[in-house]
């Protein structure tokens, strides 16, 4: 699985890296860490076609739910089932055991436009200066 240095990030704290003909997605350390003790994973079904932004996924902690948002358009190729016996996988590895799905991006040059590590890092800098999660 990707080291978090390698993946793309949106400002909803997904973050998507290419894995030969498709692109893994999950949730970031950041996001896992504000949402707390994950109990649930509601994934996209395999074969679902997801547009940029759309939300498709629902994860549940014991302090609310929470959408979680396509990072790029594409298909979804697969959901993660060891989440359905395990969601606290997204606490404990959520660059590894935890990704949500694997999908195949209609147009690479999405996940490029999203921001890199750095940047993602910096973007969560301001947002807390502002209040924001």
């Amino acid at each position: 699985m990707p080291k978090p240095e390698s993946c793309r990030y949106t400002q909803t704290h997904e973050w998507i890296a290419q894995d030969g003909g498709g692109a893994a997605v999950g949730l970031s350390d950041h996001a896992q860490k504000e949402i707390t003790d994950v109990v649930f994973v509601d994934p996209p079904k395999p074969g679902r076609k997801l547009k940029r932004g759309e939300a498709c996924a629902v994860v549940e902690s014991v302090k609310a739910a929470f959408d979680i948002y396509a990072p790029v358009s594409g298909e979804v190729l697969a959901a993660n089932e060891a989440l359905a016996k395990d969601p606290g996988l997204v606490n404990r590895d959520p660059h590894g055991e935890g990704w949500l799905f694997k999908m195949k991006p209609e147009n690479p040059a999405e996940a490029d436009a999203l921001m890199d590590f750095k940047s993602y890092q910096e973007h969560l800098k301001t947002a807390a200066a502002h209040g924001d999660h």
